[in-house]
């Protein structure tokens, strides 16, 4: 995970959580788009985008899958690449 996410923000408590949404930070600066870009071609503001990177916003799954997509990715890989749990 890159950037400086809070860890300590609602949602940020399971860092699987956490590293699935660096994956997102990471597509998008991989992309080359600013969360501004990012959030005019998902029709949301940019502080939508700022509060579920730094962890003051949790994702529900329709806003997970559309987001990775707009990012080129596949939201079922993403899901995917998530550690299980550990008892």
């Amino acid at each position: 995970m890159t950037g400086a996410a809070s860890t300590t923000g609602k949602g940020f408590s399971d860092p699987r959580y956490r590293d699935l949404i660096g994956l997102l930070v990471e597509a998008r600066q991989r992309e080359g788009l600013s969360q501004g870009a990012l959030a005019k071609k998902l029709g949301r503001h940019q502080q939508f985008v700022s509060r579920y990177e730094i962890g003051e916003r949790r994702l529900d799954v329709v806003e997970f899958a559309d987001i990775a997509r707009s990012l080129g990715c596949d939201p079922a890989a993403l899901v995917g690449s998530v550690a299980p749990v550990r008892p």
